[in-house]
């Protein structure tokens, strides 16, 4: 029910923003925006607590957001909350960003390294995924994991490539304890 949500609004708001050739500033405002949601807990806790009033609930995102953010996004917050669906605003925040994202031809890659990366390895991994995708430009988030031993783990969408060390001793050891 979430996805079909997230996918209700979110879909309407990418619908508006391609439209009205708005792309990269929605996309901001809403990184922005989520941003602020992931980092002010109370915000969403007093946008989705059940004792404060519909009405005063519209009345503070008018306050906090009116004339920060553009009438598409203000209209969309406006009516997720109209409609009680206030403790979906950052999915479908994040539903939005990543259809924009997609439509911008950003890729979103997630690479896992048993120890750091240096600049030159991290530019040939980005040129690689560009070089094997339809992506033009790559968002890379990269992180850190000793237990790999060595080798890569890297995650895009639903697709992950595991290299490390660690697999392939996994696997070993299944194959030996099979035979």
């Amino acid at each position: 029910m979430a996805k079909q949500v997230n996918s209700t609004y979110g879909d309407a708001l990418f619908d508006l923003a391609v439209e009205e050739k708005q792309v990269d500033s929605i996309l901001e405002e809403l990184t922005g925006l989520l941003q602020i949601m992931e980092e002010n807990e109370e915000l969403l806790t007093l946008m989705t607590h059940p004792e404060v009033l519909k009405d005063d609930k519209l009345k503070m995102l008018e306050n906090i957001f009116k004339g920060r953010v553009s009438d598409a996004v203000m209209g969309t917050l406006l009516i997720v909350v109209k409609n009680d669906r206030s403790a979906e605003l950052p999915a479908i925040c994040a539903y939005v960003i990543g259809r924009l994202k997609e439509y911008k031809r950003i890729g979103i890659a997630y690479v896992t390294s048993a120890a750091p990366l240096t600049q030159e390895q991290k530019a040939k991994i980005e040129e690689r995924l560009i070089a094997t995708t339809d992506y033009v430009t790559m968002e890379m988030h990269y992180k850190e994991d000793a237990s790999l031993i060595g080798g890569l783990i890297i995650r895009m969408e639903d697709r992950v490539v595991d290299s490390s060390i660690k697999r392939q001793l996994e696997r070993m050891s299944a194959t030996l304890s099979q035979g």
